[in-house]
């Protein structure tokens, strides 16, 4: 009964601010303690009780109202975090505050004309609120002493830390003077010692932080700007020397995270027994790593110190622990059990996958770290299960992409193709048939799935799969037959004259899968004998991109003969077995998705590496983009010329193909094949196979090419994309309480499938 009165009192608290006329006095506590004293409503509840229109209301019709609000709920909990927060009442008054302002600031963050308030530095923004102190924080900006607050609160000794002094009236630790660094969360990065795992004190952390998520998240609210002025004066405050606390936070959230195991001890069901108060922790600690690294962030204006912390990482234990940290839990939906569904299954992947670009991004140490043991299989695997669990879904589309940027971002380095040639023994369940072959074979067959069977909106992503596959390829000892024919197969329906011709970019696709059959031919002809016979097998697609017609009146034929897209979904030249033949399911009717920003052309985000023969890279600076003509502006012209190849253009990329190579083994290797089969009579494929095994090019192919390898750039144009589907991973996620959903979002559009 009394909870019900709790909420009527705090309803008809809501209503008076909508109907009142008059600005309500700041000095009137008993009006404003309606709102956040001896409340046990929740942040549903409070959700509930304080609807969109009404908020949208008093910004409109009583300003100085809503500004007060703001300032006396932050007044609050500047003044709780001084005091240490020692009472329970405090403590509530803690959690009524911080769920309110959750409530409101996007309805702030909307309006354009309000986005400066919490900027302001006279307290309510020009409206008068009472006596002030003769403090020197009076000269702070709102959004400071809220933020500064926030991150006191999180180190509150027994409300979100451990207390390190014995229970006593006397003994209550000044927050002022006491050292975070002895009270953060978890043990790993800097810390050795792991604090008692304590249910409410994870509660209270998960709603600080859900409020200081929303205070960064103005960035929702501003349309996609690549400039180096879409600086977020929440997250540079934040993430500066101005927060005494954000070495022990940053520590607190990436430990927490990093060591949390969804499994716990394996006991079957027992995350449907008991709530897993850390999962939610966990959660928004990830959520807020990503949101404070934004790369975007960090360009310009102070140094962000959660960049710096992480970029400085070093030592061999502390990356060992990330890595297997986030190698666990990207593992987690793979897990597998006997029994169905008795496994707890985490739904943060996409965070996780942000979070492991943003380490291997800043921190070279740790990129390398993953490179130089067999460790990258364990987060290859999930990645790859990650891409073809989300191949056919429109919403997730996304989380395709930063699997692509990962893994192109990793093949850049030598170490990545090396340890693809370790054996894939895991059993994933995996849309692609059975295979016996190397971690190599598995990414080959994930990739050939996207392409052949994906959906329109991952053609911009064809470019970055071949580039991953040729900057492995120097690598690859022994494709199975199976990975083999898949790559025939891409290019036998890339080089369709139709698919060649329908776009000015189409040729780039064959030159890269070129590049992959002259790189192992060259490199790793010894034990690649399953593909030097898929190529004498296909030979005819050669020998048909070597004659390809150019004159205008075959380029228009072709053209119109087109009546489907080959590549995608088409049907396989190779028979596959049931097991992989199948499309994934489409999303749920209902789903919501969030728009991204375009991804910049393979050309300009990566870099050109040439490996020299002691193993080192020279960079490259000419693109091998096809350039229009620097006079011509004209954007019809420009149109005609990007949407379709003229008889010249394909002249001129026909004379480029990278042939001569493929063409010097067939002229080798056929006549020799036939021989023994008309010799011996043979009919079977392993005696073929075994004369291939053992036979030699030495001498006979061209001088072997340099090896080049595109490696990802850092640029403007990708940390905008990263920028918009960060949060939009984030507005989706944070349902329960929903944010930000029905709030005016610029950033992205919201689209209902």
């Amino acid at each position: 009964m009394g909870n019900t009165d709790t909420k009527l009192h705090f309803r008809k608290a809501v209503i008076q601010l909508t109907t009142k006329t008059q600005p309500v006095e700041a000095s009137d506590d008993a009006f404003w303690d309606q709102f956040w004293a001896d409340s046990s409503t929740t942040v549903q509840d409070v959700f509930a009780l304080v609807p969109a229109a009404e908020i949208r209301a008093v910004r409109e019709e009583s300003p100085s109202n809503l500004a007060t609000l703001c300032y006396k709920a932050v007044e609050r909990l500047v003044q709780s975090a001084d005091s240490g927060c020692r009472s329970e009442k405090q403590r509530q008054t803690v959690l009524n505050c911080t769920r309110l302002l959750t409530r409101i600031l996007p309805y702030i963050f909307e309006d354009a004309d309000w986005r400066g308030f919490f900027w302001s530095t006279v307290p309510g923004a020009g409206v008068r609120v009472g006596p002030q102190d003769a403090r020197e924080d009076d000269a702070r900006p709102l959004a400071e002493s809220l933020l500064l607050a926030i991150a006191d609160l999180l180190f509150c000794p027994d409300f979100t830390a451990q207390s390190r002094k014995k229970s006593g009236p006397d003994s209550a630790e000044d927050i002022r003077s006491i050292d975070s660094c002895e009270y953060i969360w978890e043990a790993g990065v800097g810390f050795a010692q792991s604090p008692p795992l304590n249910y409410v004190h994870d509660l209270n952390r998960t709603e600080l932080l859900k409020l200081l998520l929303t205070c960064l998240s103005e960035a929702m609210y501003l349309p996609p700007s690549s400039e180096r002025r879409s600086l977020n004066p929440w997250v540079s405050f934040f993430c500066s020397t101005e927060n005494r606390h954000a070495l022990p936070l940053f520590t607190s959230l990436l430990n927490v995270v990093c060591a949390y195991d969804p499994v716990g001890f394996g006991v079957p069901y027992n995350h449907l027994m008991f709530s897993d108060y850390r999962e939610q922790l966990v959660e928004q600690a990830v959520q807020i790593l990503i949101v404070t690294l934004d790369s975007l962030s960090s360009l310009t204006g102070p140094e962000n110190l959660f960049v710096n912390y992480l970029s400085r990482i070093h030592r061999e234990e502390d990356l060992s622990f990330i890595l297997k940290g986030l190698a666990r839990l990207m593992n987690n939906p793979l897990v597998q059990t006997y029994l169905p569904h008795s496994a707890k299954k985490i739904q943060f992947h996409q965070e996780l996958l942000i979070l492991f670009w943003k380490f291997c991004d800043f921190n070279k140490k740790f990129l390398f770290f993953v490179l130089k043991s067999s460790d990258v299989l364990d987060v290859l695997v999930p990645i790859l299960f990650s891409l073809d669990d989300a191949r056919a879904d429109q919403s997730r589309v996304g989380l395709m992409h930063i699997g692509v940027f990962i893994l192109l971002l990793l093949s850049g380095e030598r170490n990545f193709g090396v340890r693809l040639n370790k054996p894939y023994a895991l059993r994933v369940p995996m849309d692609i048939p059975v295979f016996t072959g190397t971690h190599a074979d598995l990414l080959i067959l994930i990739f050939h799935k996207i392409i052949s069977a994906g959906h329109q909106r991952l053609q911009p992503l064809f470019d970055c799969l071949l580039t991953i596959i040729v900057n492995v390829s120097p690598y690859l000892k022994s494709l199975s037959m199976l990975a083999a024919n898949k790559l025939l197969h891409l290019l036998e329906a890339f080089s369709t004259p139709w698919f060649l011709f329908s776009s000015q970019q189409n040729h780039h696709l064959v030159f890269f899968l070129l590049e992959v059959f002259n790189n192992i031919i060259q490199y790793q002809f010894d034990g690649n004998c399953n593909l030097v016979y898929a190529v004498i097998r296909k030979r005819n697609i050669f020998h048909q991109l070597a004659n390809l017609p150019s004159d205008a009146a075959s380029i228009q034929k072709a053209l119109q003969r087109k009546t489907k897209s080959t590549v995608s979904r088409s049907n396989s030249t190779d028979t596959e077995s049931a097991e992989g033949s199948g499309a994934a399911a489409p999303n749920e009717p209902g789903t919501l998705k969030t728009s991204l920003e375009a991804t910049p052309r393979i050309d300009k985000i990566t870099e050109k590496s040439q490996v020299s023969l002691d193993g080192t890279m020279m960079p490259l600076h000419h693109s091998d983009a096809p350039r229009t003509p620097a006079g011509d502006t004209a954007p019809e012209v420009r149109r005609r010329l990007s949407s379709m190849s003229s008889p010249s253009a394909v002249v001129s990329w026909k004379a480029k193909l990278p042939l001569q190579t493929i063409m010097r083994l067939l002229q080798v290797l056929v006549p020799q094949v036939e021989k023994i089969c008309i010799d011996k009579g043979l009919t079977d494929e392993s005696e073929i196979l075994k004369f291939l095994q053992h036979g030699t090019l030495v001498g006979l192919l061209p001088v072997p090419h340099p090896i080049l390898i595109r490696k990802y750039q850092a640029n403007a144009g990708t940390a905008m994309w990263f920028r918009t589907y960060m949060w939009g991973v984030i507005y989706l996620r944070n349902v329960d309480p929903p944010i930000w959903y029905d709030t005016d979002i610029r950033l992205f559009e919201i689209q209902r499938i």
